[in-house]
């Protein structure tokens, strides 16, 4: 069986602040509500592995599209602030609360861009922290150059980010040299493709037709993306 901790780093997907990338084609409405269906996706895989999912959350619920939805899955996990200057900060910050709710628990951080994530995909993914040996961290790459998925061992190995510079196609290398440079083992999870544009958008919900992503995706007008 699995074990260790789930940790989602979100933002409140509020009309013209969340997924800006996809407008146009999309509206701002129409991107706030592919981003809170991938938060929505998200989630229930987190739920579906049986394991313990602490959301770092920012942003105004209030205003977040299909708020009710949303604050329903916020109240099934466990939501701590984010916290810190700069997304590197936060992140940090995100790994230290989770390690403190879950002491000694590996953690495996993911996003709110890979709503094809699966419970197999994720709890395969911890598995890997776990065994008789196991690596100091797993990586998994995103094809932007990003990545999707990090995950320690020790909470405190996540502090390797902050010598890395986030949102550039150079973000998964220097991750990893990051984690080496401490002299962490990292090992590889699968490379995935997250959710940056619109073009993205619809090549992942390709692969998860049924998903509320891809229903929120199909809304966007296919005239508007020509």
């Amino acid at each position: 069986m699995s074990r260790g901790v789930l940790l989602v780093v979100a933002k409140a997907p509020v009309p013209r602040r969340a997924k800006t990338r996809l407008t146009p084609p999309a509206s701002a409405e129409q991107a706030a509500s592919i981003a809170a269906a991938g938060l929505l996706d998200t989630l229930d895989a987190a739920a579906g592995t049986g394991l313990p999912t602490v959301v770092a959350w920012t942003g105004e619920t209030a205003a977040a599209a299909r708020v009710e939805e949303v604050r329903a899955a916020l109240a099934r996990v466990q939501v701590v602030e984010q916290r810190g200057d700069g997304f590197a900060e936060r992140l940090v910050a995100a790994h230290a609360d989770t390690g403190a709710l879950h002491p000694g628990e590996p953690i495996l951080q993911i996003g709110m861009d890979t709503p094809q994530l699966t419970p197999r995909i994720l709890a395969r993914s911890l598995d890997r922290l776990g065994g008789a040996a196991p690596p100091d961290a797993v990586l998994g790459a995103a094809e932007d150059g990003g990545w999707w998925a990090l995950g320690v061992l020790r909470a405190r190995h996540a502090e390797a980010l902050l010598e890395v510079p986030m949102s550039t196609a150079e973000t998964g290398a220097r991750t990893v040299e990051a984690l080496r440079s401490r002299g962490l083992r990292v090992e590889p999870l699968p490379t995935l493709s997250d959710v940056d544009t619109m073009a993205d958008a619809a090549s992942v919900a390709a692969t998860v037709p049924a998903s509320r992503f891809a229903a929120a995706v199909a809304a966007v007008p296919v005239e508007r993306g020509r």
